[in-house]
């Protein structure tokens, strides 16, 4: 792949969710985005803006009803995400692409132990051996800074910072080549959001991974976005170079949300 090739391309996605007696609700409409391989880029905007809808709609959760989203796979095949047979989108999923959700529990299996929730997706890639996929759940939870001797503790007796960064393990053992975030710090005190961050830029440097990362907080995007993009009911009013939107924004949005010291 050419480094002038994007690694996925959104090409006019829109979605409109069913709205009783309003002729037209878009949460999204006619986005246009291009994701480089090593780049991060930030989806902010207020609650309500479409970020979330619009990172679902990527990752093939929510079938957009306008628009199309195209992932050059590892072997170089340049796929239609929503066209793909389910079967193929969930192996994507759980091989090629990380989802971190924004509440940990719901990227957890929570019924199982932290070694087990690493592992699995080892497992989908065909790894067997038990004493591989146990080495590998605890190597991975050191890189997360979690201690390996709780590889056989229960999620639910860990912390939510402790969660958010075994989800992260979870997602970034397999080695994906894009990595799609939910506001990954929210929720979390100031401390622990800082350590988490600290975590996802260096993991994401060494690996030169591509990651989506929506937030409503400029801080997450200044730290860790290489673009942002900013997004208003639904559209996407601006975006460009992380310091330039955030030093100089052009749109009036853009500019009220530079300006406010709390995001609505």
């Amino acid at each position: 792949m050419s480094a002038a090739e994007p690694l996925l391309q959104v090409d006019g996605l829109g979605h409109r969710f069913p709205h009783p007696g309003v002729s037209e609700r878009w949460a999204v409409r006619d986005a246009q985005l291009a994701l480089h391989a090593g780049e991060v880029v930030a989806i902010v905007g207020e609650s309500g803006s479409g970020k979330s809808t619009l990172l679902n709609c990527i990752a093939g959760r929510i079938t957009p009803t306008a628009g199309r989203v195209h992932y050059r796979a590892a072997d170089g095949r340049w796929l239609d995400v929503h066209a793909l047979p389910e079967r193929e989108r969930r192996t994507l999923a759980r091989t090629e692409w990380g989802f971190v959700e924004q509440h940990a529990a719901e990227g957890l299996r929570m019924n199982v132990s932290a070694g087990a929730n690493v592992g699995e997706r080892l497992m989908a890639l065909g790894e067997r051996h038990h004493g591989t996929l146990r080495q590998s759940a605890c190597d991975w939870m050191q890189r997360v800074e979690l201690d390996p001797a709780r590889v056989d503790d229960n999620p639910r007796d860990f912390s939510g910072g402790m969660r958010q960064r075994l989800q992260i393990a979870r997602n970034l053992v397999t080695g994906p080549r894009l990595v799609l975030m939910d506001e990954p710090t929210s929720g979390l005190d100031v401390s622990v959001q800082a350590r988490l961050l600290d975590l996802v830029r260096v993991l994401v440097s060494r690996m030169q991974l591509c990651a989506l990362i929506v937030t409503h907080d400029l801080g997450v995007a200044r730290l860790l976005a290489h673009r942002t993009v900013v997004m208003r009911e639904g559209r996407i009013v601006e975006q460009g170079l992380t310091d330039r939107v955030l030093d100089d924004p052009q749109h009036p949005y853009t500019q009220l949300l530079v300006s406010s010291v709390v995001m609505p």
